[in-house]
C-alpha cells in the first residue's frame, strides 16, 4: 500500500490536488499569510489561463460558424475540438480553483466528482476528435479524388456524434464509479487503479498510436506527391498540385495541433501508467504539474490556428475589431 501525502494513513495510491486529508480542521492546516498569498496567486494564474482558453476558442467557434467560407468538413471537426477546449476553461479549471482554495465545503465531494467526470469526458472527446481529423486528412491527401464523397457532411456528423457519445459514456461511468466509492476526505486528481490504467490504454494510447500511424502514412504519401509534382510539366497537373499543396499545409497544421496535444498530455499519462511500477517513487507534485500542463493545452490550439492559417487571422481580426457587427460579412473572402 501507499503512504499518503500527510503520512497518517496507509491506503491505495491517490493523487491529491495539493490538499490535506484534514482540511476541515480548525487551524491545523493554516500557514498564515503565505498560504493566503499563494492562494491569490494561484487564482490569478489559473483564472488568466481559463480566460485565455475561453476567449481563444470562442474566436475559433465564432469564425467557423459565422463565415460561410469556413463551412468545410475539416473545420466542423475543428469546431467541436474548440468546443471541448472551451468547456475545459468554463468548467474544469474554475471547479479546480474552487476545490484547491476552499478548505471545507459541504458540496465539495459532489463538485470533485463532477470535475473528474467533465475532465475525463473532455479529454477523451479531444483525442477522439483529433482521431477523426486525422482520418479526414488521410482521405484529403492520400485519396483526394474520393475525398468529397467519403468525407461529406453526413459522415462528419456521424464521427462527431460517435466521438462525443463515447466520451460522455466514459465521463458518466467515472461519475457513477466515484459515487459507488463513497465519500472521500480529499479530492483527488486520479486514482492509480487497474481499471484506470485499462481506461487510459483504450482512451489514450490506442487513439494516439492510430493518429501517429495515419500521419506517418500521410507524410510518406505527401513526399511521394511532392516528387511527382517536381517531375510534371502538364499545366492541368500543376493546377491540381496547387490544391494538393493547400491540403498538405492544412494537414501539417493539424498534425502540429495533434503534436501539441500529445506533448501536453503524454507526461501525465506516462506518470499514471508507471507510477505503481516505479514503486510510487514519482513525486506527486510533479504529477500534479503535468496534469495542469494537460489542461493548459486547451489554450494553445487557437494560437496554432492563428499562426498557420492566414484566413483564421483575418477572421480573428474582424471579430475582435467588431467589424462583423457593422454589416453582413458572412460571405467575405478570407483566403
Amino acid at each position: 500500500c501507499y503512504l499518503s501525502i500527510d503520512n497518517h494513513l496507509c491506503m491505495e495510491p491517490e493523487f491529491s490536488l495539493n490538499r490535506s486529508d484534514d482540511l476541515c480542521n480548525d487551524s491545523a492546516n493554516v500557514s498564515g499569510i503565505t498560504t493566503v498569498i499563494s492562494s491569490y496567486l494561484f487564482c490569478i494564474v489559473v483564472g488568466s489561463i481559463s480566460v485565455l482558453i475561453m476567449c481563444g476558442n470562442l474566436l475559433v467557434i465564432i469564425s467557423i460558424i459565422y463565415f460561410k467560407q469556413l463551412h468545410t468538413p475539416t473545420n466542423y471537426l475543428i469546431l467541436f475540438l474548440a468546443v471541448a477546449d472551451l468547456l475545459v476553461g468554463v468548467v474544469v479549471l474554475p471547479f479546480s480553483i474552487i476545490l484547491t482554495v476552499t478548505s471545507c465545503w459541504y458540496l465539495e465531494d459532489l463538485l470533485c466528482k463532477i470535475r473528474g467526470s467533465f475532465d475525463a469526458f473532455l479529454c477523451v472527446s479531444s483525442i477522439l476528435n483529433l482521431c477523426s481529423i486525422s482520418v479526414d486528412r488521410y482521405y484529403a491527401v492520400c485519396q483526394p479524388l474520393s475525398y468529397r464523397t467519403k468525407m461529406n457532411v453526413h459522415v462528419i456528423v456521424v464521427m462527431i456524434l460517435l466521438s462525443w457519445t463515447v466520451s460522455a459514456l466514459i465521463g458518466v461511468g467515472i461519475t457513477i464509479h466515484g459515487f459507488n466509492e463513497g465519500q472521500s476526505n480529499r479530492c483527488v486528481l486520479f486514482q492509480n487503479t487497474r481499471s484506470a490504467i485499462m481506461g487510459i490504454v483504450f482512451a489514450f494510447y490506442i487513439p494516439a498510436i492510430i493518429m501517429f500511424s495515419i500521419y506517418l502514412k500521410i507524410f510518406i504519401v505527401a513526399q511521394r506527391q511532392a516528387r511527382s509534382i517536381q517531375n510534371t510539366t502538364c499545366q492541368r497537373k500543376k493546377s491540381g498540385a496547387a490544391v494538393s499543396k493547400s491540403e498538405r499545409k492544412a494537414t501539417k497544421t493539424l498534425a502540429v495541433v495533434m503534436g501539441v496535444f500529445l506533448i501536453c498530455c503524454t507526461p501525465f499519462v506516462l506518470c499514471i501508467t508507471f507510477y505503481s511500477l516505479s514503486n510510487y517513487t514519482i513525486p506527486v507534485p510533479l504529477i500534479e504539474t503535468f496534469k495542469w500542463l494537460g489542461w493548459s493545452n486547451s489554450m494553445l490550439n487557437p494560437f496554432v490556428y492563428g499562426f498557420f492559417y492566414r484566413w483564421f487571422r483575418s477572421s480573428f481580426r474582424m471579430i475582435i475589431s467588431g467589424k462583423i457587427f457593422q454589416g453582413d460579412f458572412t460571405n467575405s473572402k478570407l483566403f
